[in-house]
């Protein structure tokens, strides 16, 4: 375990005529979650209020309406946000928080952030990361041994040679599981969307429900006309390859 705090250093506000008016204000040692929400930052944010120009104020305490805003603001960012990427979730809430803003009538409000974090949290949020890591791992090795089951299983070929293979004594029973595995689908590939992956499968069905010549050659000649009206030529061309050549005068039909 470590014994270091990690800190990044607040950016300073801006001194310029767009303060003049302002008062300053300092929330200290605020603990905030993180995506995890029992690992928290510690915060602090030096902010600013002032009277907009065009409305007076709605509450009595204008300083503490800021210092809510500015707790929420921070909040909702570092709830997106580990303590392991320090840097990236201080300038993610430097980023909401350091504009005027106005987050009611007659009221704006600016910050800058400052996070810690302490070696507790820190170690905390690493453990969680390495729970996760392993979880994925188990996670992906179990995929992809359904995955193969079920390419296995959806092969006529390679499921007979399985069921031998786990079960050499109960031959009878293949037929059963191949009744019961009669729509079974081959896995989606990984890079294909859903309907690439449908129109593949239907292609497959297709190919084999058509069994005859006479049957794909209907096929065919249907696909290469619509193609064509469609206006893909190129695609119509290689449909219209695979037809069977019309007989010529004198030639014996097949």
């Amino acid at each position: 375990m470590s014994i270091w705090t990690w800190r990044r250093k607040a950016p300073s506000m801006p001194a310029t005529a767009s303060t003049d008016g302002a008062h300053p204000l300092v929330i200290n040692s605020e603990q905030m979650p993180s995506h995890i929400t029992s690992v928290c930052f510690t915060v602090r944010i030096n902010g600013m209020w002032r009277p907009a120009d065009d409305d007076a104020p709605e509450h009595h305490d204008p300083a503490a309406v800021a210092r809510h805003h500015l707790r929420q603001t921070t909040a909702g960012v570092l709830r997106q946000r580990s303590v392991l990427s320090l840097a990236a979730a201080q300038d993610a809430a430097n980023t909401a928080l350091m504009r005027w803003f106005r987050p009611t009538t007659g009221l704006e409000v600016t910050g800058a952030v400052e996070i810690t974090v302490f070696p507790p949290n820190r170690d905390l949020a690493a453990e969680h990361a390495r729970r996760q890591q392993r979880a994925d791992l188990e996670h992906e090795d179990e995929l992809r041994h359904l995955t193969h089951l079920q390419a296995v299983l959806a092969d006529p070929d390679l499921r007979r040679v399985w069921w031998i293979a786990q079960y050499p004594d109960r031959h009878s029973e293949l037929g059963d599981l191949t009744k019961a595995l009669k729509d079974l689908p081959l896995p989606h590939e990984a890079t294909e969307d859903d309907a690439r992956s449908g129109i593949k499968r239907f292609t497959d069905q297709l190919l084999t429900t058509l069994h005859t010549p006479q049957q794909r050659e209907i096929l065919l000649k249907a696909l290469t006309q619509t193609l064509r009206a469609l206006g893909h030529h190129e695609l119509s061309n290689s449909a219209a390859h695979w037809q069977t050549p019309p007989n010529t005068p004198g030639s014996t039909p097949e």
